[in-house]
Protein backbone atom coordinates (compact mmCIF):
# COMPACT_ATOMS: atom_id res chain seq x y z
CA UNK A 1 0.00 0.00 0.00
CA UNK A 2 1.42 3.22 -1.06
CA UNK A 3 -0.68 6.46 -0.13
CA UNK A 4 1.39 9.50 -1.02
CA UNK A 5 2.18 11.08 -4.29
CA UNK A 6 4.66 13.42 -6.21
CA UNK A 7 7.98 13.73 -5.57
CA UNK A 8 10.04 13.11 -2.50
CA UNK A 9 10.84 10.61 -0.01
CA UNK A 10 9.23 7.38 0.89
CA UNK A 11 8.97 5.80 4.00
CA UNK A 12 8.80 1.89 3.88
CA UNK A 13 6.82 0.37 7.01
CA UNK A 14 6.38 -3.02 7.43
CA UNK A 15 3.25 -3.67 10.13
CA UNK A 16 0.54 -5.78 11.72
CA UNK A 17 -2.06 -2.66 11.83
CA UNK A 18 -5.13 -2.37 10.42
CA UNK A 19 -5.96 -0.52 7.78
CA UNK A 20 -7.96 2.25 9.94
CA UNK A 21 -4.52 2.96 11.85
CA UNK A 22 -2.62 2.89 8.07
CA UNK A 23 -5.26 6.13 6.99
CA UNK A 24 -5.16 8.09 9.98
CA UNK A 25 -1.17 7.90 10.38
CA UNK A 26 -0.82 8.89 6.84
CA UNK A 27 -3.64 11.64 7.18
CA UNK A 28 -1.49 13.00 10.45
CA UNK A 29 2.08 12.39 9.80
CA UNK A 30 2.49 13.66 5.80
CA UNK A 31 0.91 16.84 7.02
CA UNK A 32 3.23 17.25 9.94
CA UNK A 33 6.02 19.86 10.17
CA UNK A 34 8.54 17.18 10.25
CA UNK A 35 7.48 15.19 7.00
CA UNK A 36 7.16 18.64 5.56
CA UNK A 37 10.56 19.99 6.36
CA UNK A 38 12.22 16.72 5.16
CA UNK A 39 10.17 16.17 2.46
CA UNK A 40 8.56 12.98 3.14
CA UNK A 41 5.37 12.14 0.79
CA UNK A 42 4.91 8.91 0.96
CA UNK A 43 4.39 5.76 3.61
CA UNK A 44 4.25 2.80 1.45
CA UNK A 45 2.82 0.29 4.35
CA UNK A 46 2.91 -3.71 4.15
CA UNK A 47 0.87 -5.24 5.78
CA UNK A 48 2.36 -8.99 6.28
CA UNK A 49 2.04 -11.98 8.38
CA UNK A 50 4.13 -12.19 11.17
CA UNK A 51 5.59 -15.30 10.22
CA UNK A 52 6.78 -13.82 7.22
CA UNK A 53 8.60 -10.31 8.46
CA UNK A 54 12.23 -12.19 8.66
CA UNK A 55 12.15 -13.22 5.65
CA UNK A 56 10.62 -10.15 4.13
CA UNK A 57 12.55 -7.29 5.61
CA UNK A 58 15.87 -9.58 4.61
CA UNK A 59 14.63 -10.34 0.84
CA UNK A 60 13.79 -6.36 0.41
CA UNK A 61 16.19 -4.73 1.82
CA UNK A 62 15.06 -1.33 2.13
CA UNK A 63 12.23 -1.66 4.38
CA UNK A 64 12.15 0.88 6.99
CA UNK A 65 10.79 0.69 10.08
CA UNK A 66 8.36 -2.48 11.99
CA UNK A 67 5.26 -1.04 13.81
CA UNK A 68 3.00 -3.38 15.69
CA UNK A 69 2.90 -6.89 16.63
CA UNK A 70 3.72 -7.32 20.02
CA UNK A 71 6.69 -7.53 22.03
CA UNK A 72 7.67 -11.19 20.93
CA UNK A 73 7.54 -10.16 17.47
CA UNK A 74 10.22 -7.29 18.01
CA UNK A 75 12.24 -10.02 19.99
CA UNK A 76 12.57 -12.54 17.38
CA UNK A 77 13.68 -9.65 14.95
CA UNK A 78 16.07 -7.85 17.29
CA UNK A 79 17.37 -11.92 17.71
CA UNK A 80 17.49 -11.97 14.08
CA UNK A 81 19.76 -8.63 13.36
CA UNK A 82 17.56 -6.56 11.96
CA UNK A 83 16.70 -3.98 14.42
CA UNK A 84 19.02 -0.57 14.96
CA UNK A 85 18.98 1.32 18.03
CA UNK A 86 17.17 4.16 18.70
CA UNK A 87 19.53 7.01 19.01
CA UNK A 88 20.09 11.19 19.52
CA UNK A 89 18.79 13.57 22.00
CA UNK A 90 15.27 13.81 20.08
CA UNK A 91 14.35 10.59 20.92
CA UNK A 92 15.96 10.40 24.22
CA UNK A 93 13.60 13.38 25.00
CA UNK A 94 10.70 12.07 24.18
CA UNK A 95 11.36 8.26 25.67
CA UNK A 96 12.30 10.70 29.06
CA UNK A 97 8.54 11.54 29.65
CA UNK A 98 6.92 7.88 28.84
CA UNK A 99 8.27 6.00 32.22
CA UNK A 100 9.81 2.51 31.38
CA UNK A 101 7.55 0.41 33.07
CA UNK A 102 3.70 0.60 32.55
CA UNK A 103 1.06 -1.77 34.38
CA UNK A 104 4.46 -4.36 34.99
CA UNK A 105 5.73 -4.27 31.08
CA UNK A 106 8.44 -2.56 29.61
CA UNK A 107 7.93 -0.21 27.66
CA UNK A 108 11.13 -0.20 25.33
CA UNK A 109 13.90 -2.70 24.66
CA UNK A 110 17.24 -2.12 25.68
CA UNK A 111 20.34 -4.33 24.95
CA UNK A 112 22.84 -3.07 27.33
CA UNK A 113 22.33 0.91 27.16
CA UNK A 114 20.80 0.93 23.61
CA UNK A 115 16.84 0.83 23.09
CA UNK A 116 16.41 -1.20 20.55
CA UNK A 117 12.14 -1.01 20.21
CA UNK A 118 10.20 1.67 21.90
CA UNK A 119 6.53 0.84 23.06
CA UNK A 120 4.12 3.28 20.71
CA UNK A 121 0.83 2.47 22.11
CA UNK A 122 -0.40 -0.01 25.42
CA UNK A 123 -2.86 -2.76 25.63
CA UNK A 124 -4.80 -4.65 28.29
CA UNK A 125 -5.57 -8.44 26.91
CA UNK A 126 -9.42 -9.68 27.82
CA UNK A 127 -12.84 -10.28 26.18
CA UNK A 128 -15.71 -8.27 24.80
CA UNK A 129 -19.10 -9.24 25.74
CA UNK A 130 -22.83 -8.44 24.03
CA UNK A 131 -24.79 -7.99 26.71
CA UNK A 132 -27.91 -8.83 24.63
CA UNK A 133 -27.15 -12.56 23.62
CA UNK A 134 -25.99 -12.62 27.26
CA UNK A 135 -29.40 -11.56 28.45
CA UNK A 136 -31.24 -13.70 25.81
CA UNK A 137 -29.35 -17.06 27.45
CA UNK A 138 -29.51 -16.47 30.71
CA UNK A 139 -25.98 -16.56 30.95
CA UNK A 140 -24.14 -15.19 33.72
CA UNK A 141 -21.42 -12.45 32.78
CA UNK A 142 -18.27 -13.77 32.31
CA UNK A 143 -15.52 -12.63 34.91
CA UNK A 144 -12.61 -14.60 34.01
CA UNK A 145 -10.92 -16.92 31.39
CA UNK A 146 -11.71 -19.79 32.75
CA UNK A 147 -15.52 -18.64 32.77
CA UNK A 148 -14.94 -18.97 28.98
CA UNK A 149 -13.91 -22.80 29.09
CA UNK A 150 -16.51 -23.70 31.76
CA UNK A 151 -19.64 -26.38 31.18
CA UNK A 152 -22.14 -23.13 31.01
CA UNK A 153 -21.06 -22.29 27.29
CA UNK A 154 -20.62 -26.12 26.71
CA UNK A 155 -24.26 -26.64 27.18
CA UNK A 156 -25.26 -24.33 24.18
CA UNK A 157 -23.26 -26.61 22.02
CA UNK A 158 -22.79 -26.88 18.38
CA UNK A 159 -24.72 -23.39 19.35
CA UNK A 160 -21.01 -21.79 19.73
CA UNK A 161 -21.27 -18.53 21.85
CA UNK A 162 -17.70 -18.22 22.48
CA UNK A 163 -15.42 -16.59 20.22
CA UNK A 164 -11.29 -16.72 19.70
CA UNK A 165 -8.80 -16.48 17.10
CA UNK A 166 -6.11 -19.08 15.43
CA UNK A 167 -2.94 -18.59 17.41
CA UNK A 168 -0.94 -18.81 14.29
CA UNK A 169 -2.98 -15.65 12.50
CA UNK A 170 -3.41 -13.64 15.74
CA UNK A 171 -0.25 -12.09 17.75
CA UNK A 172 -2.77 -10.60 20.20
CA UNK A 173 -4.47 -13.96 21.01
CA UNK A 174 -1.17 -15.59 21.29
CA UNK A 175 -0.42 -12.87 24.17
CA UNK A 176 -3.84 -13.71 25.70
CA UNK A 177 -2.37 -17.75 25.48
CA UNK A 178 0.27 -16.83 26.98
CA UNK A 179 -0.82 -15.21 30.09
CA UNK A 180 -3.56 -18.20 30.56
CA UNK A 181 -0.50 -19.94 30.55
CA UNK A 182 1.49 -18.29 33.23
CA UNK A 183 -1.55 -17.51 35.11
CA UNK A 184 -2.51 -21.34 35.82
CA UNK A 185 0.68 -22.70 34.50
CA UNK A 186 1.57 -25.32 32.03
CA UNK A 187 -0.77 -28.48 32.57
CA UNK A 188 -3.57 -26.34 33.97
CA UNK A 189 -3.07 -23.86 30.97
CA UNK A 190 -3.77 -26.11 28.30
CA UNK A 191 -6.16 -27.77 30.09
CA UNK A 192 -8.41 -24.60 29.91
CA UNK A 193 -7.36 -23.46 26.78
CA UNK A 194 -8.41 -26.63 24.74
CA UNK A 195 -11.62 -26.37 26.79
CA UNK A 196 -12.13 -22.79 25.66
CA UNK A 197 -11.29 -23.54 22.21
CA UNK A 198 -14.11 -26.43 22.56
CA UNK A 199 -16.54 -23.54 23.50
CA UNK A 200 -15.45 -21.46 20.87
CA UNK A 201 -16.18 -20.85 17.16
CA UNK A 202 -12.14 -20.31 16.03
CA UNK A 203 -11.17 -17.56 13.33
CA UNK A 204 -8.49 -15.86 11.47
CA UNK A 205 -7.88 -12.64 12.86
CA UNK A 206 -8.50 -11.01 16.23
CA UNK A 207 -10.65 -8.30 14.49
CA UNK A 208 -13.11 -10.61 12.83
CA UNK A 209 -14.07 -11.81 16.82
CA UNK A 210 -14.90 -8.28 17.78
CA UNK A 211 -17.12 -7.86 14.89
CA UNK A 212 -18.84 -11.43 15.72
CA UNK A 213 -19.48 -10.12 19.32
CA UNK A 214 -21.56 -7.06 17.66
CA UNK A 215 -22.94 -8.64 14.77
CA UNK A 216 -24.49 -11.02 17.69
CA UNK A 217 -22.54 -14.48 16.23
CA UNK A 218 -21.05 -14.74 19.61
CA UNK A 219 -21.65 -13.63 23.30
CA UNK A 220 -18.25 -13.25 24.31
CA UNK A 221 -14.64 -13.45 22.12
CA UNK A 222 -11.23 -12.95 23.56
CA UNK A 223 -10.12 -9.28 22.01
CA UNK A 224 -7.35 -6.58 22.50
CA UNK A 225 -8.44 -3.55 24.83
CA UNK A 226 -8.61 -1.40 21.72
CA UNK A 227 -10.97 -3.53 19.76
CA UNK A 228 -13.36 -3.93 22.78
CA UNK A 229 -13.10 -0.37 23.57
CA UNK A 230 -14.43 0.29 19.85
CA UNK A 231 -17.34 -2.22 19.71
CA UNK A 232 -18.26 -0.12 23.30
CA UNK A 233 -17.63 2.87 21.72
CA UNK A 234 -19.94 2.58 18.62
CA UNK A 235 -22.41 0.33 20.17
CA UNK A 236 -22.54 1.57 24.06
CA UNK A 237 -26.16 -0.41 24.41
CA UNK A 238 -25.08 -3.88 24.44
CA UNK A 239 -21.20 -3.69 24.03
CA UNK A 240 -18.79 -3.98 27.04
CA UNK A 241 -15.24 -4.63 27.60
CA UNK A 242 -13.95 -6.55 30.50
CA UNK A 243 -10.67 -7.03 32.64
CA UNK A 244 -10.30 -10.75 33.56
CA UNK A 245 -10.96 -10.86 37.32
CA UNK A 246 -8.50 -14.13 37.03
CA UNK A 247 -5.69 -11.45 35.39
CA UNK A 248 -4.45 -10.26 32.21
CA UNK A 249 -1.17 -8.06 31.50
CA UNK A 250 -0.16 -4.38 29.85
CA UNK A 251 1.59 -4.78 26.78
CA UNK A 252 3.78 -1.83 25.26
CA UNK A 253 3.12 -2.13 21.28
CA UNK A 254 6.37 -1.88 19.84
CA UNK A 255 7.56 0.33 16.89
CA UNK A 256 11.59 0.07 16.04
CA UNK A 257 14.01 0.78 13.23
CA UNK A 258 15.31 -1.50 10.69
CA UNK A 259 19.06 -1.86 9.43
CA UNK A 260 17.57 -2.45 6.47
CA UNK A 261 16.69 1.28 6.43
CA UNK A 262 17.47 3.45 3.42
CA UNK A 263 16.86 6.83 4.94
CA UNK A 264 17.94 5.83 8.47
CA UNK A 265 17.32 9.54 9.92
CA UNK A 266 13.75 10.25 8.28
CA UNK A 267 12.42 6.84 9.63
CA UNK A 268 13.85 7.70 13.15
CA UNK A 269 11.72 10.92 12.77
CA UNK A 270 9.14 9.10 11.56
CA UNK A 271 9.70 6.53 14.94
CA UNK A 272 10.01 9.99 17.38
CA UNK A 273 6.84 11.75 15.73
CA UNK A 274 4.86 8.61 16.25
CA UNK A 275 5.37 8.37 20.25
CA UNK A 276 5.21 12.00 20.33
CA UNK A 277 2.13 13.79 21.93
CA UNK A 278 1.38 14.87 18.16
CA UNK A 279 1.71 11.00 16.66
CA UNK A 280 0.07 9.53 20.00
CA UNK A 281 -3.34 11.81 18.71
CA UNK A 282 -3.37 8.73 16.06
CA UNK A 283 -5.11 6.55 18.99
CA UNK A 284 -7.84 9.18 19.24
CA UNK A 285 -9.56 8.21 16.61
CA UNK A 286 -12.69 7.34 17.66
CA UNK A 287 -12.48 3.90 15.16
CA UNK A 288 -9.05 3.29 16.37
CA UNK A 289 -9.44 4.01 20.23
CA UNK A 290 -5.98 2.66 21.19
CA UNK A 291 -4.22 3.73 25.05
CA UNK A 292 -1.24 5.74 24.06
CA UNK A 293 2.01 4.87 25.58
CA UNK A 294 2.65 8.80 26.02
CA UNK A 295 -0.05 10.84 28.46
CA UNK A 296 1.00 13.46 27.45
CA UNK A 297 -1.11 13.85 24.55
CA UNK A 298 -4.01 14.19 26.89
CA UNK A 299 -2.96 17.88 27.36
CA UNK A 300 -3.51 18.55 23.58
CA UNK A 301 -6.64 20.33 22.73
CA UNK A 302 -7.74 16.96 21.03
CA UNK A 303 -6.45 14.59 24.17
CA UNK A 304 -8.66 16.82 26.15
CA UNK A 305 -11.76 15.57 23.97
CA UNK A 306 -10.91 12.14 24.64
CA UNK A 307 -11.97 11.86 28.85
CA UNK A 308 -13.19 9.09 28.04
CA UNK A 309 -10.36 7.35 26.90
CA UNK A 310 -8.27 8.50 29.58
CA UNK A 311 -10.01 7.47 32.29
CA UNK A 312 -9.98 3.82 30.56
CA UNK A 313 -6.02 4.53 30.24
CA UNK A 314 -6.34 5.15 34.36
CA UNK A 315 -8.32 1.90 34.62
CA UNK A 316 -5.68 0.07 32.74
CA UNK A 317 -3.20 0.21 35.23
CA UNK A 318 -5.19 -0.66 37.73
CA UNK A 319 -6.58 -3.33 36.76
CA UNK A 320 -5.33 -6.98 38.26
CA UNK A 321 -2.09 -7.53 36.33
CA UNK A 322 0.09 -10.12 36.50
CA UNK A 323 3.18 -10.68 37.13
CA UNK A 324 4.90 -11.56 33.34
CA UNK A 325 7.80 -13.15 32.38
CA UNK A 326 8.69 -12.19 28.85
CA UNK A 327 11.26 -14.04 28.80
CA UNK A 328 9.75 -17.32 29.42
CA UNK A 329 6.99 -16.32 26.66
CA UNK A 330 9.17 -15.67 24.30
CA UNK A 331 11.10 -18.85 25.10
CA UNK A 332 8.17 -21.05 23.45
CA UNK A 333 6.59 -18.74 21.28
CA UNK A 334 6.41 -20.21 18.09
CA UNK A 335 5.98 -23.64 19.01
CA UNK A 336 2.88 -22.77 21.21
CA UNK A 337 1.17 -21.22 18.17
CA UNK A 338 1.89 -24.15 15.85
CA UNK A 339 0.82 -26.45 18.65
CA UNK A 340 -2.90 -24.56 19.72
CA UNK A 341 -3.27 -24.58 15.85
CA UNK A 342 -2.76 -28.67 15.62
CA UNK A 343 -4.41 -29.65 18.78
CA UNK A 344 -7.40 -26.99 18.83
CA UNK A 345 -7.91 -25.37 15.14
CA UNK A 346 -7.43 -28.28 13.09
CA UNK A 347 -9.87 -30.92 14.58
CA UNK A 348 -11.96 -28.65 16.48
CA UNK A 349 -14.85 -30.37 15.35
CA UNK A 350 -14.17 -33.55 17.39
CA UNK A 351 -13.12 -31.36 20.39
CA UNK A 352 -16.04 -29.97 20.34
CA UNK A 353 -18.42 -33.05 19.95
CA UNK A 354 -16.39 -34.82 22.68
CA UNK A 355 -17.01 -31.76 25.48
CA UNK A 356 -20.41 -31.74 24.36
CA UNK A 357 -20.96 -35.05 25.21
CA UNK A 358 -18.95 -35.13 28.33
CA UNK A 359 -21.21 -32.17 29.44
CA UNK A 360 -24.41 -33.95 28.47
CA UNK A 361 -23.85 -36.66 30.10
CA UNK A 362 -22.98 -35.57 33.46
CA UNK A 363 -26.41 -32.62 33.12
CA UNK A 364 -28.26 -35.89 32.33
CA UNK A 365 -26.81 -38.08 35.19
CA UNK A 366 -24.88 -40.83 33.02
CA UNK A 367 -21.52 -40.26 34.32
CA UNK A 368 -20.81 -38.93 38.06
CA UNK A 369 -19.11 -35.80 38.42
CA UNK A 370 -15.65 -37.49 39.53
CA UNK A 371 -16.08 -39.08 36.64
CA UNK A 372 -16.49 -36.11 34.54
CA UNK A 373 -13.59 -34.14 36.13
CA UNK A 374 -11.37 -36.96 35.58
CA UNK A 375 -12.31 -36.88 31.93
CA UNK A 376 -12.45 -33.27 31.13
CA UNK A 377 -9.20 -32.59 32.71
CA UNK A 378 -7.46 -35.38 30.60
CA UNK A 379 -9.29 -34.08 27.33
CA UNK A 380 -7.10 -31.23 27.71
CA UNK A 381 -4.21 -32.34 29.29
CA UNK A 382 -1.04 -32.03 27.56
CA UNK A 383 0.60 -35.16 29.19
CA UNK A 384 -1.81 -37.22 27.67
CA UNK A 385 -1.20 -36.37 23.96
CA UNK A 386 1.67 -38.40 23.31
CA UNK A 387 3.28 -38.30 19.97
CA UNK A 388 6.52 -39.33 17.76
CA UNK A 389 9.34 -36.46 17.02
CA UNK A 390 9.71 -36.40 13.61
CA UNK A 391 13.22 -36.08 13.76
CA UNK A 392 14.40 -38.20 16.45
CA UNK A 393 11.42 -40.74 16.59
CA UNK A 394 11.21 -40.62 19.96
CA UNK A 395 7.59 -40.42 21.76
CA UNK A 396 7.27 -37.23 23.55
CA UNK A 397 4.80 -35.28 25.40
CA UNK A 398 4.37 -31.10 24.82
CA UNK A 399 6.07 -30.15 27.84
CA UNK A 400 7.15 -26.18 28.55
CA UNK A 401 11.09 -27.56 28.01
CA UNK A 402 9.89 -29.70 24.81
CA UNK A 403 8.50 -26.48 23.44
CA UNK A 404 11.31 -24.21 24.48
CA UNK A 405 13.55 -26.83 22.95
CA UNK A 406 12.13 -26.67 19.37
CA UNK A 407 11.07 -22.95 19.38
CA UNK A 408 14.22 -21.49 17.56
CA UNK A 409 13.96 -24.32 14.84
CA UNK A 410 9.82 -23.99 14.51
CA UNK A 411 10.51 -20.42 13.79
CA UNK A 412 12.56 -20.82 10.23
CA UNK A 413 12.24 -24.32 9.53
CA UNK A 414 8.75 -24.17 7.41
CA UNK A 415 9.13 -28.04 6.43
CA UNK A 416 10.34 -28.85 10.47
CA UNK A 417 6.77 -27.00 11.71
CA UNK A 418 4.57 -29.17 9.04
CA UNK A 419 6.33 -32.20 10.35
CA UNK A 420 5.67 -31.33 13.94
CA UNK A 421 2.07 -29.96 13.36
CA UNK A 422 0.78 -33.34 11.68
CA UNK A 423 2.63 -35.38 14.27
CA UNK A 424 0.59 -32.95 16.84
CA UNK A 425 -2.55 -32.83 14.84
CA UNK A 426 -2.93 -36.98 14.65
CA UNK A 427 -1.97 -37.06 18.28
CA UNK A 428 -5.11 -34.84 18.92
CA UNK A 429 -7.29 -36.59 16.64
CA UNK A 430 -6.53 -40.17 18.72
CA UNK A 431 -6.84 -38.59 21.82
CA UNK A 432 -10.24 -37.15 21.23
CA UNK A 433 -11.69 -40.54 19.87
CA UNK A 434 -9.71 -42.28 22.93
CA UNK A 435 -11.73 -40.06 25.24
CA UNK A 436 -15.07 -40.41 23.46
CA UNK A 437 -14.74 -44.25 23.62
CA UNK A 438 -14.23 -44.04 27.11
CA UNK A 439 -16.96 -41.85 28.14
CA UNK A 440 -18.87 -43.86 25.70
CA UNK A 441 -18.08 -46.85 27.73
CA UNK A 442 -19.08 -45.69 31.25
CA UNK A 443 -21.92 -43.74 30.17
Amino acid sequence: MSTGTGDGKKIRVITRHGADIMMVTDELFLASDYAVENNIVDIEWLPIADALWIETISRSGDVDVAWGGGPDLFDIILDAGLLAPLEGENIDAILAEIPEDIGGSETRRYVGDDVYWAGAAISSFGFTINTQLIDYYGLPEPATWEDLASTTYAAYLPTTLVGTADATKSTSNTRMFQIILQIYGWRDGWDLLIRMGANSKIFDQSGNVRDAVINKVIAVGTTIDFYGYTAQWLNPEFCKYIFPADGTIVNADPIALLTTSQHPEEAQGFIEWVISAEGQKVWLDSNINRLPVNDAVFDTPEGQQRADLEEVFIKTQEALTIEFDSEEGASYYSAIRSYYSAMIVIHQLQLEEVWEDLTWALEDGQITQEQFDDLAFRLGDPDEFEFVDPVTGETEIFTMEYAQSINSRIEVDVEYKTHMVKAWADAALDHYEEIAAELSSIA
